[in-house]
């Protein structure tokens, strides 16, 4: 319990300080929040937790073939602010956007013999 209790707040802290930051320099916000910090503490977490380097191997390889679809809510999202929805119009038609380009991107790799789930 002392373990989970430990990620949480690490990562917590992490998010929190990209936030902070932001509020003061966005362009430094977004190195950091670019940084696989978060998949780092990911894979850090899995081996601690299980030894298992397959696992972490397999981890690392699956975030590198998911972060693509990715891309779809970081350009949408500021397309939108940039042509006047609010942000919450936009956050949420990013998110949709993003699901669809997930669910269309999982069909062509699941057509080539790539199955994510």
């Amino acid at each position: 319990m002392i373990r989970f209790i430990i990620k949480v707040i690490l990562t917590s802290v992490l998010i929190v300080t990209i936030s902070e930051v932001g509020k003061r320099n966005s362009i430094m916000a977004a190195v950091y929040a670019s940084l696989p910090l978060t998949t780092l503490l990911a894979i850090v977490w899995l081996y601690l937790d299980t030894k298992d380097i397959h696992k972490v191997s397999s981890l690392s390889w699956n975030v590198l073939i998911a972060v693509v679809p990715s891309f779809v809510f970081l350009i949408s999202l500021p397309l939108l602010i940039k042509y006047g929805f609010s942000f919450w119009i936009s956050l949420s038609i990013s998110i949709i956007l993003t699901v669809i380009a997930y669910v269309i991107y999982v069909t062509i790799l699941k057509h080539y013999g790539i199955n994510l789930f």
